[in-house]
């Protein structure tokens, strides 16, 4: 009896086991084919295990607990890297184990290069999950940059600068873009896969990029789920950045870099509008960004337009930037239908919103081209901001202005309010801006605005909370100061017209609407 009872118990345990954490059928223990855990190279062994699992139609490769170094990775279809907890996937700091040249994207520039640290090519069902950490170790690369990018003067080509100018000849860019491309070193992403379809990472930690950390590029189908992203300091290493994608979730992640937190693009310039393709269909939501140039940030790579995005129940700690749409005279491309719901912000060291159109400060018009660069149909709703420095800049072009803008249910404490250039049908809806210095809201050169209840809890006595200069055909409704406010509305300009107000309560306001210079008499209706 006692046999038979130890027996059943043997078995339970075996199923119990197998269930949770035994052997499973399809998986490839790198420690099993020749691989190691003791922090020696072992490249050989995991393309080894990728190719093995490839010719039987996919599977995944096992890194249990330990150190793994390796050279570039590059993955097939059907084949998923899981790191368990305690691994740690560390990235060779020799140059020579990222060759040979790749076709990749960098910065928006399709070129042949270094290839990225975990590459795929036309692959489909490609994942990268567990409870591990990549280290890309990308100190050697960024100080090499730093090396050749700060020379006082010419110094010898490297082989790699060598072997760019032979791999990429006539290559097409922009003149001013020559700058970039005369350094002739471009360090790898440390995650891209390219032209590739269900892509999926999943719960890993990853840190010390190269360059750009996550960098999905013409790829559909791509979920980035539950991934902490940690780089220090360090030149241009984004965390997540999608080019030219179709359909991508990003959520549950924590991302702390040296760059931008989150970014979305679709190519630079000419070569940008040669590959023509759009990045679109994109969620961002329940995520966190402390240390970064943007919570958040649409371009500056516009050029095969972006489109349909929402970002939604995120918290920017730190960030120098909250929401950030970057563009250029040249770029070309189209920002639109893109939606901010639900967002915390604090300790924003520069602007809380950011659409800007003279990111290379080209203040020269142009005809409309297809080099024009366009943002239109973007709405900003239910937002918090505390410790920012200026609550938002929209910088319109004269040829282009930004169009069908609004922001809703705003509460936000600034030392600068929100200052709104070249626009076309804004909208401002529960505005709350308390500035330290300075209006509230500032509007120029604006066609078509609305201001509903747009408010201060902190007032100046030297000056409004409102101010418009040359706006034409305004809607001033719905405003009641609740607070003792000296100077609410101040309007000027010699092309400001048809501003209606209506539905205000002034009685706390001692100079409700003050009159500038240039206004005209009939400019202003009030009911």
């Amino acid at each position: 009896m006692n046999k038979r009872l130890s027996y059943l118990l043997l078995v339970s345990l075996f199923i119990t086991f197998s269930a949770l954490g035994g052997p499973k059928e399809g998986w490839i223990n790198i420690l099993e084919v020749g691989g190691n855990n003791k922090g020696e190279l072992c490249t050989e062994a995991i393309h080894g295990a990728i190719e093995k699992a490839s010719e039987r139609g996919g599977g995944t490769i096992y890194f249990p607990a330990g150190e793994y170094l390796t050279g570039a990775i590059k993955l097939e279809s059907n084949i998923t890297l899981h790191l368990d907890a305690g691994a740690v996937l560390k990235f060779s700091t020799n140059f020579e184990h990222y060759l040979p040249f790749v076709q990749m994207r960098w910065e928006g520039t399709v070129m042949n290069n270094f290839s990225p640290l975990i590459y795929a090519y036309e692959a489909e069902n490609i994942t990268i999950t567990g409870r591990g950490r990549i280290d890309g170790q990308g100190k050697p690369w960024w100080m090499e940059m730093f090396r050749i990018h700060e020379a006082k003067g010419p110094i010898p080509l490297t082989k790699y600068q060598k072997m760019w100018m032979e791999q990429n000849e006539g290559l097409e860019t922009e003149e001013y873009y020559q700058k970039t491309m005369n350094l002739k070193f471009f360090r790898p992403p440390l995650i891209q896969p390219f032209r590739c379809k269900n892509v999926r990472i999943e719960g890993v930690t990853i840190e010390n990029s190269p360059f750009w950390t996550v960098n999905p590029a013409f790829c559909e189908n791509v979920t980035i789920t539950g991934v902490t992203i940690k780089n220090p300091p360090s030149p241009n290493t984004d965390g997540i950045n999608p080019t030219s994608c179709k359909n991508v979730h990003i959520s549950d992640s924590h991302i702390s870099v040296g760059d931008d937190c989150i970014t979305i693009k679709s190519g630079r310039d000419i070569n940008g509008r040669k590959w023509a393709t759009p990045t679109e269909n994109v969620t961002i939501t329940n995520c966190t960004m402390l240390s970064g140039h943007g919570g958040v940030v649409i371009g500056s790579e516009i050029s095969g337009s972006i489109r349909k995005v929402t970002i939604s129940n995120c918290v920017f700690d730190g960030t120098d930037r909250g929401i950030r749409l970057k563009a250029a005279r040249g770029r070309g491309g189209v920002v639109e239908e893109i939606r901010v719901n639900n967002v915390v912000m604090k300790n924003i060291q520069k602007e809380a919103f950011v659409m800007n159109l003279f990111y290379d400060k080209n203040t020269k018009p142009e005809p409309v081209t297809e080099r024009t660069p366009t943002f239109r149909n973007i709405h900003i709703s239910n937002v918090t901001g505390s410790g920012v420095n200026v609550a938002g800049k929209v910088l319109g072009i004269e040829e282009m202005p930004v169009q069908d803008i609004s922001f809703s249910n705003i509460n936000m404490e600034a030392k600068e309010g929100l200052f709104i250039h070249t626009a076309k049908e804004v909208e401002l809806h529960d505005v709350k801006i308390s500035t330290e210095i300075g209006p509230s809201v500032t509007a120029e050169e604006v066609h078509g605005l609305v201001l509903d209840n747009v408010k201060t809890e902190k007032p100046k006595q030297d000056r409004p909370v409102v101010e418009i200069k040359n706006v034409s055909n305004a809607f001033i409704t719905n405003n009641f100061p609740m607070v003792e406010t000296p100077n609410y509305l101040e309007i000027s300009g010699e092309k400001t017209e048809k501003i209606f107000l209506q539905n205000n309560q002034w009685g706390n306001v001692t100079n409700p609407v003050i009159k500038g210079k240039g206004l005209n008499t009939n400019a202003i209706s009030e009911k």
